[in-house]
């Protein structure tokens, strides 16, 4: 699918689910759409008559309040209290009555904080804030392109490798899946990971400001970076979607866009600075600041309300014990799991529809190299896409996540395909002809081809979220993450045999225009396959029975 008119970021988009993700390295997500604005939900069921609140999280925590209490005692004297008369008791009725009236009113207008329709309970906060900085690390992107080209002085073909290493992390989410539903660390499942991703993030990013001097070294801190962004996405997503289960894809649709409407807000609050910073002050002061980025993923851990499993000292054979009995246990239900028609039929339409090839690089080179788009352009332009994303999980939230996933998928491709074309306008310099500069002709275009991208891509994430069993949910979503993940990068490679095939260099776009629209037309390819995916209404709370399912 060719929704994004250009890829800026070496930390794949949807490789990476940080800032608003390209549809074609989104995927996985988002982030979801998604996620791309993609929190994470909590299910609660709530008994009401003797003031007694039961909420069931994820982990298993059961919490009693008393949020339901019907009673209101002391407010009023005792109605069997002696009265002087008549008078005095149809008063007191009156102010009994109005004093009820205005704490029913009270209650209503003190309820629960809520955005994209999710309730912003301490978990909802910590994932939506996860997601957050996901979307604000997209500051260093720029800052990293133009480190390893001008600081570093490599050449494209080196670029690409790093660029390809940095996507490693994302390629093998599942077994950081595995690891988090397997082995508690310090009694925790999902805790324990979120703090340490955050402190790997930041000691990544120290050492791009401090130390680093050379390609390995800088290869080997932006895989770690990229490696913490990839683990704590795993890990929200595992508690996303434990809180999703059950629910209807309207219900898992507004949970999806409060995550990635975070990751677009985020990704709105880097793209503003990003280029602008790397001409005022350098690359290494923008990695300086994005070090302290990932610091708030470490904080926020400790809202996740989580049960703890560590109720003794460790143990180090018993702790062996059973790593290998969890091991072989989730790799048997994630076989058991992939192999039923009902998520490998879904999965298989997802790695199609995102292995269609796209002309991005190509792109890049030409609005760089021919049109001459400066650093702080291309931010101003990756703030249009950010807010762009933002509209689109608005778009989706607000018109399409009721709309069964057939016919999203069959919309929203043909749609971009036709609208991906105009690409070819700018290329050919159409739009001067027309009175349209180049610069605004490609805000535009990104701006309403990133919007369709982002509403396209949040189906998937809730699709994916309903398909994971319980019991196994950061493994076998990671999983289908990761097959979207490799679609997207089997799709830059179908993209580069085509670009060279057509011979596009960084100094020749004599076939560029050719090669947009053999990508553009080869979108449409997956479209036959569409009755792989679910049918039934989407609003269902079991549209993923595998009776129902196709």
């Amino acid at each position: 699918m060719v929704f994004f008119s250009f890829s800026f970021s070496l930390l794949p988009n949807n490789l990476v689910p940080t800032s608003p993700p390209s549809p074609y390295t989104i995927f996985q997500s988002h982030r979801t759409i998604s996620s791309q604005f993609q929190v994470r939900f909590r299910r609660r069921s709530f008994r009401r008559g003797r003031g007694a609140r039961v909420m069931v999280d994820g982990g298993g925590d059961e919490e009693m309040g008393t949020m339901a209490r019907t009673e209101m005692t002391g407010f009023l004297p005792s109605r069997n209290s002696p009265v002087s008369g008549k008078t005095e008791i149809i008063t007191q009725d009156i102010e009994e009555e109005t004093v009820g009236s205005d704490k029913r009113k009270s209650r209503n207008f003190c309820g629960p904080v809520k955005l994209f329709g999710v309730e912003m309970s301490p978990d909802n906060v910590a994932v939506s804030i996860v997601y957050f900085v996901q979307g604000v690390l997209g500051l260093a992107r720029l800052a990293v392109s133009f480190y390893l080209k001008d600081d570093l002085h490599l050449n494209p073909a080196e670029t690409a490798v790093i660029s390809g290493v940095s996507a490693l992390p994302w390629l093998i989410k599942p077994l950081y899946g595995f690891i988090s539903d397997s082995i508690p660390l310090f009694g925790y499942r999902r805790r324990s990971y979120l703090f340490l991703s955050g402190l790997l993030g930041a000691l990544s990013w120290g050492l791009m400001a401090t130390m680093v001097d050379s390609k390995y070294d800088a290869a080997i801190c932006i895989l770690l970076g990229s490696l913490s962004v990839a683990f704590s996405d795993v890990v929200v997503d595992s508690m996303v979607v434990e809180r999703a289960r059950g629910e209807s894809q309207s219900t898992s649709g507004s949970l999806q866009s409060l995550c990635w409407g975070s990751s677009a807000f985020g990704g709105i609050v880097s793209s503003y600075f990003s280029g602008s910073l790397v001409d005022a002050y350098g690359v290494r002061f923008v990695f300086a600041v994005t070090a302290f980025l990932p610091l708030m993923t470490s904080a926020v851990a400790v809202l996740v309300k989580e049960q703890s499993s560590y109720t003794m000292g460790p143990n180090l054979s018993l702790l062996n014990s059973s790593f290998y009995a969890n091991s072989k246990k989730n790799i048997i239900n994630l076989w058991d799991a992939v192999k039923q028609p009902n998520i490998f039929l879904p999965t298989l339409f997802i790695f199609l529809w995102q292995a269609t090839p796209h002309s991005d690089s190509a792109m890049f080179f030409y609005t760089t190299n021919k049109l001459g788009f400066t650093p702080e352009f291309l931010g101003r332009v990756k703030l249009v896409t950010s807010m762009a994303s933002l509209a689109g999980v608005g778009l989706y939230n607000g018109f399409l996540k009721s709309v069964p996933l057939r016919k999203i998928f069959l919309l929203t491709t043909i749609f971009g395909s036709v609208l991906g074309m105009t690409q070819v306008i700018l290329v050919t310099g159409l739009n001067r002809q027309m009175g349209i500069s180049d610069e605004w002709f490609a805000i535009g275009d990104s701006l309403i081809l990133t919007v369709l991208g982002q509403a396209s891509f949040m189906p998937v994430l809730v699709l994916a979220a309903k398909l994971c069993p319980q019991g196994m949910e950061a493994t076998l979503f990671a999983t289908l993450m990761s097959v979207s993940n490799a679609g997207s990068v089997s799709g830059g490679l179908l993209g580069a045999g085509l670009t060279q095939i057509f011979g596009v260099t960084k100094d020749n776009f004599d076939h560029l225009s050719l090669l947009i629209i053999v990508c553009n037309l080869s979108s449409l390819l997956p479209l036959p396959l569409l009755h792989l995916l679910p049918k039934q209404n989407p609003d269902s709370a079991d549209s993923t029975d595998p009776s129902k399912s196709n």
